[in-house]
């Protein structure tokens, strides 16, 4: 990894709940609400955005485990802002947590997620 990283760097992501961002199986829609599924996918995505900067051309972050609390509901139009801070570093391992916020300040979620940086070639070697 290139130098630079460290404990306290973070990244912000805004978002806006979408219909495509509603808890659904298999095509259904249950509820009209932003999905736990899309939190997860949210809070990977702003983790691997602190990551991306300091991966070196031969590098790719992998993620490796992601602990969330979804605690509050958004509705469609609700304006989500992720913000994800590097808690530690560690022989190719970054963790950050990550707490996604509403225009009213309610915590809708909060968590953790830890990525591994490994060489491309290894990835490519397990597909």
């Amino acid at each position: 990894m290139k130098a630079g990283l460290h404990q306290g760097y973070s990244e912000r992501l805004t978002i806006t709940v979408t219909k495509d961002m509603f808890a659904a199986f298999n095509d259904k829609v249950i509820h009209p609400l932003y999905s736990t599924v899309s939190v997860v996918y949210h809070m990977e995505l702003i983790s691997r955005q602190v990551l991306l900067p300091f991966l070196e051309d031969d590098e790719e972050g992998m993620g490796a485990e992601i602990c969330v609390k979804h605690l509050s509901t958004a509705k469609e139009g609700t304006c989500i802002v992720l913000n994800a801070v590097v808690t530690d570093i560690s022989d190719r391992i970054v963790c950050t947590s990550v707490e996604a916020v509403d225009n009213h300040r309610n915590i809708i979620a909060q968590g953790t997620v830890k990525q591994a940086v490994l060489p491309k070639i290894i990835i490519e070697r397990m597909y």
